[in-house]
């Protein structure tokens, strides 16, 4: 059920503020950023999900042990030094001073090797990674090694990586939970402590200034550098009704939203009190994901005739609408960047649907309805679904629409039983761009059965060029890797990338020093 907030409802959230305020007369009044994200915030463990609202719950409370700059290098943030062996294959790291948990207990490398192994089972970059390792082991106190089998050339990057899953790093007792259970406990050594006694999903997530966190030293750049919280307290107010939160923004009950509807954009776009800041200009990826355990996506030939009926300026036009944020894009790792290479024939881009009943035709197709599950809580999905609903029938197939929120479809992509029991045959997501920008980064792109991502493609053709990818150092022919995967990818068609998209957040012009990043953080922003 939405929660709809009004000015009456707002100022009762708030009213606990206000209070401690009031008595506190002789003390300057603390500062609050009202944040709305995309989405609302159920699942708090960001190894167990990959979505991204989460994964921004996690970047407030935990920290990285790498992170990626504005340049997209890959810069130590928990770690103070590295050292490599000779031969490549044994990496020794060691934490900087003064890191510690919010109860207290400093940071160790025990919590950071247990935290790695829990995030190695669950990431598909990691699960690559970890392909690798011999060991990883503790020297002492501040000090870890990881011992590889073979020298690999993509360890920065994915001890780094900026998104989901995230290698946060969390107390050893939380970091040894299954990775196929959630956390109960959310004490993280990052610049906000959560707030759980005043957090309530569905209303708001509260977080609190962490006053003991030692910022690097370095200025910020991306999610690098120092991290230096500005503002007392960062209120993430969960307000679904996008109308709503540009009204909200409009008349200064909320200081930041995170992600703005595409037609509300020219409302903003005439508001003086408000500025709109395109916090990540690399921008994003739609996607549509197949269930590869369950018929009729078991076959081959049934994805393929799906991929068939994909035309991505249908989607764009849907969901985006203005032409100045989105690209129609055939290439998988994101057009303009190093491995980037179109789809043969038009795929992706010009729907051939002759050539999808010819192949439903041979696969067998009985007319069961393929069940596609439609997000209603994320704007910018929720008009992919009907798009490909119309598509697929163009194409031969009938299909079974099924609504829901997002929290709801990011728990029944769990689910490998059968459509008609609970289970489900396609879905639609999106990545922020520098998710994809690499065969190992890229979780759409692991097959490896069931430790790949929600859909468990298995090609063990495609892992052996991963491996081949993950291997090379020559940058040139990591690119003709690249192009080998993407070929790959549409031979069996294990997914499709259905174009790019662009689209800006919104602050109140007191609020500034919202950082570029593949990511929406809020240390270094101020409110005056």
């Amino acid at each position: 059920m939405k929660t709809k907030f009004g000015r009456r409802e707002f100022a009762a959230l708030t009213a606990g503020t206000a209070a401690v305020a009031m008595t506190r007369p002789a003390m300057a009044a603390p500062s609050v950023l009202r944040y709305v994200k995309s989405g609302n915030l159920t699942i708090l463990d960001p190894i167990w999900t990959t979505a991204y609202v989460t994964r921004d719950h996690g970047y407030m409370i935990y920290d990285t042990l790498f992170a990626m700059d504005e340049q997209n290098a890959f810069k130590p943030q928990m770690v103070d030094k590295y050292t490599i062996s000779p031969d490549k294959t044994l990496w020794t790291f060691t934490l900087r001073d003064g890191l510690e948990w919010h109860d207290g207990k400093p940071v160790t490398s025990e919590d950071c090797v247990a935290s790695l192994q829990r995030w190695g089972k669950r990431d598909t970059m990691a699960q690559k990674l970890m392909d690798f390792v011999k060991e990883l082991k503790t020297v002492d106190a501040k000090t870890f090694t990881m011992q590889l089998k073979e020298p690999y050339g993509l360890v920065l990057e994915t001890l780094g990586k900026p998104s989901s899953n995230v290698p946060f790093m969390m107390p050893k007792a939380a970091a040894e939970t299954d990775p196929f259970k959630q956390i109960s406990s959310h004490i993280g050594s990052g610049p906000f402590i959560y707030v759980d006694a005043e957090s309530k999903p569905g209303e708001k997530h509260v977080y609190a200034k962490n006053t003991k966190y030692k910022p690097r030293a370095e200025p910020p750049s991306g999610l690098a550098g120092g991290k230096v919280v500005k503002v007392d307290r960062v209120e993430v107010i969960e307000m679904p009704d996008t109308q709503q939160q540009v009204n909200a923004i409009s008349a200064g009950e909320i200081d930041v939203v995170e992600q703005l509807p595409h037609d509300l954009i020219p409302v903003l776009k005439k508001d003086k009190d408000v500025k709109l800041v395109d916090w990540n200009p690399l921008g994003h990826q739609f996607v549509i994901r197949f269930n590869w355990v369950n018929k009729p996506f078991d076959n081959p030939k049934m994805r393929l005739a799906a991929l068939y009926c994909m035309q991505q300026e249908e989607y764009l036009k849907a969901t985006v609408g203005e032409k100045e944020y989105y690209k129609v894009c055939s290439a998988a790792f994101v057009c303009g960047t190093p491995n980037a290479f179109d789809a043969p024939d038009g795929m992706l881009v010009k729907a051939n649907f002759e050539k999808s009943k010819a192949l439903l035709k041979e696969a067998g197709y009985d007319g069961t309805p393929i069940v596609l599950m439609q997000s209603t809580t994320l704007p910018v999905l929720t008009n992919m679904a009907p798009v490909t609903k119309s598509l697929l029938e163009r194409g031969g197939f009938k299909v079974d629409m099924q609504s829901m929120d997002w929290q709801t479809l990011v728990t029944r992509r769990t689910k490998k039983e059968p459509a008609d029991k609970g289970g489900w045959n396609i879905f639609h997501t999106y990545s922020v761009a520098a998710d994809v920008l690499n065969p190992i980064s890229d979780s759409y792109m692991a097959a490896n059965g069931s430790k790949a991502w929600f859909g468990w493609p298995d090609d063990p053709e495609m892992e052996k060029l991963r491996d081949q990818y993950a291997r090379e150092t020559d940058p040139a022919k990591g690119k003709a890797l690249a192009g080998a995967i993407q070929t790959r990818a549409l031979t069996t068609a294990q997914y499709g990338w259905l174009g790019q998209w662009y689209g800006p957040g919104a602050t109140r012009s007191n609020v500034s020093g919202w950082l570029k990043a593949p990511v929406p953080v809020m240390w270094n922003v101020e409110k005056k």
